[in-house]
């Protein structure tokens, strides 16, 4: 590639600089040049106008600002970028669980109706009593499972704790980070003991108990929400390649959440953020993107009512394609065909 820059020119307007290269640039490769330019730029005009020298202007254009957020209510500092990956973390997972859950759920029915097990199963027990027993089973081994990483999580830190505090002396520790340099949250690596108090402060700023609490409250609600509708596909079809063809409008919602979270967490205060953390079919994965940012007590309950409605609402439409779809065979189903099942009485 090469970049023409004009000579006749100071000011370097947009047309006097060009890119010429065999293949389009990114819009990475892109910024940073025009950075580069900029600096190159602000440099030679300083000199022309005042004489200053370049190594006195690098000097100046590497100066840095750290900013230091608190609650104006409480004083505490807050820590945006851990609240930021926290957040993300947090709303990943719930779309990982209810997906890889509500698939199970899925690709359990779809093997008992291919089997035929199905049907002696519905000689004993009504078919919404039988949906709703594999989604309410499926249920608790997610709660389990995500249960133990929490124990497991707090008991290693807690070990590790414990360790460091006994095995490590303050001599020690400074001869650590004797060499270490840098900060965190504004304070130094070399002070261990306000480091390990900052470190402290930023996990009591995220509340993680009630992150904790909140995370597996909207994991539960979006579970039930998608996995009736999940029991719903694999009543509906008679194999695993069927089933694609009901699943993109069913993950739209959760896939179209995950990417609007980039937005979310630059204004978890926005409207965007807002409307998709009530929506019953986004709320899971955006609300939590938005609670280490503090959302009012209001939202949340709102948030949580309306994600039950939205729950008894997908396991009503869910539970009347069910009851037909589980003795349906040799039958290519379409949207059509669906409709008819959810006006049969």
């Amino acid at each position: 590639a090469v970049i023409y820059i004009e000579s006749n020119t100071d000011t370097l307007p947009t047309q006097a600089t060009l890119f010429y290269a065999k293949k389009e640039p990114s819009m990475a490769v892109k910024s940073e040049l025009e950075a580069s330019l900029k600096t190159a730029l602000q440099s030679k005009m300083l000199q022309n106008m005042n004489g200053i020298a370049p190594e006195i202007f690098e000097q100046v254009n590497q100066a840095k600002v750290e900013l230091t957020t608190k609650d104006i209510i409480t004083g505490q500092q807050t820590y945006t970028e851990a609240k930021t990956i926290v957040g993300y973390i947090f709303g990943f997972l719930i779309y990982m669980f209810v997906f890889l859950f509500g698939a199970q759920v899925m690709s359990g029915v779809v093997e008992e109706k291919s089997n035929r097990i199905i049907e002696i199963m519905i000689s004993s027990v009504k078919p919404f009593d039988l949906m709703m027993g594999k989604i309410l089973g499926i249920a608790c081994v997610g709660l389990t499972q995500f249960l133990i990483w929490v124990v497991l999580t707090f008991g290693l830190v807690l070990l590790g704790g414990t360790l460091l505090g006994s095995g490590l002396q303050p001599e020690h520790v400074q001869e650590m980070t004797a060499g270490a340099s840098g900060s965190i949250g504004g304070v130094s690596l070399n002070d261990s003991g306000a480091l390990m108090a900052n470190i402290s402060d930023m996990l009591d700023s995220l509340h993680l108990q009630q992150l904790l609490i909140l995370f597996a409250c909207f994991f539960l609600g979006g579970y039930l929400l998608y996995s009736s509708l999940f029991a719903a596909i694999g009543a509906a079809v008679d194999n695993q390649e069927d089933t694609q063809q009901f699943m993109l409008p069913v993950t739209i919602p959760m896939i179209l959440a995950l990417v609007v979270s980039v937005n979310i967490l630059q204004n978890p205060n926005g409207p965007i953020a807002f409307w998709f953390s009530i929506i019953p079919f986004t709320s899971p994965i955006a609300m939590m993107v938005r609670l280490p940012f503090g959302v009012p007590v209001w939202e949340i309950a709102l948030s949580l009512g309306l994600l039950i409605l939205g729950f008894i609402f997908t396991t009503y439409i869910a539970a009347r394609i069910y009851r037909v779809g589980i003795l349906m065979y040799g039958k290519k189903v379409n949207y059509k065909e669906l409709w008819k099942w959810l006006r049969y009485h």
